[in-house]
């Protein structure tokens, strides 16, 4: 038997038989077109060694199309339904691909390393919408063997991901994602291969994991730091980084010892300074 991939009739179908229906709360919008998840998967740059870890694979549409491409998919998913049916459809549809999925019914954001049967080394998914960012970095934290992705976002949070210094969007999403990896746009997805049609756009952003910009400072202590400086990103990090440091004269202090000028904002500093800034914390006591 032909491996298949799922097509708009078959979505509708498996959905109907499971009682399903997309939720805005889990971010559900399934893919339908067969091109697409092709193109995905295409844009992964997979090696047959890879074992990927998909997150949301809903009905089973990128999943299919993963399997040929990898050593093992471990997907994760939230709702109970879909979690059960994956590997009922991955039977059905590519019977000879079927012993490389395992699938891991669990939020993502509360999985562990220990919860995979081999270590990921490559993030492939549709992620729901309301919890993308999260996602993609709790399993950056939490699995370092994960050495590249290929996530599908909204447009608008792609944009902010991959942001540089001194662009308008550029945030704490920005750099958090700089600390794990370098990012850049791999092109656009159409709203028309969703069921249901989202009213946003779509967009893929890969990323490949590098080391730490620093690691004479912990991960927690310079992401402290970004946080407190974009809390209040219309100020300047004297201000903004006031209660972080202690007052706005320590501020000043460490500003100066990180050889970051106290007037700058938090949008045009890099990751690298944001490191300098909490080695200075560090290193003050």
């Amino acid at each position: 038997m032909v491996d298949q991939l799922l097509g708009p009739a078959d979505i509708r179908r498996l959905a109907a038989d499971l009682g399903v229906t997309p939720t805005k709360v889990l971010g559900q919008n399934f893919v339908h077109d067969a091109n697409t998840v092709r193109k995905i998967v295409a844009s992964a740059g997979l090696t047959p060694d890879d074992v990927v870890v998909e997150v949301g694979p809903g009905l089973g549409s990128l999943t299919l199309a993963l399997l040929p491409n990898a050593a093992a998919v471990h997907a994760v998913e939230l709702d109970p339904k879909l979690a059960a049916a994956l590997p009922g459809t991955v039977a059905d549809k590519a019977p000879g691909q079927a012993g490389k999925l395992t699938v891991i019914a669990a939020d993502a954001l509360k999985v562990k390393a220990a919860d995979f049967p081999s270590p990921p080394t490559a993030l492939v998914a549709n992620l729901p919408y309301n919890v993308a960012v999260p996602v993609v970095l709790t399993l950056l934290a939490e699995l370092p063997s994960l050495a590249k992705g290929l996530v599908m976002v909204q447009a608008e949070v792609a944009d902010r991901m991959i942001a540089g210094p001194g662009s308008k969007i550029y945030g704490v999403p920005s750099l958090k994602l700089a600390w794990y990896a370098s990012s850049h746009w791999a092109g656009p997805v159409p709203r028309a291969v969703f069921w249901p049609v989202p009213n946003v756009d779509s967009g893929l952003v890969a990323f490949t994991r590098r080391e730490p910009p620093r690691t004479d400072v912990p991960r927690e202590a310079v992401f402290a730091a970004v946080d407190a400086a974009f809390g209040q990103r219309r100020k300047m990090l004297r201000s903004s980084l006031a209660d972080w440091a202690g007052s706005a004269a320590r501020a000043t202090e460490l500003l100066q010892a990180a050889g970051v000028d106290p007037t700058a904002r938090a949008e045009t500093l890099n990751i690298q300074q944001f490191c300098a800034i909490a080695a200075a914390k560090v290193a003050a006591g």
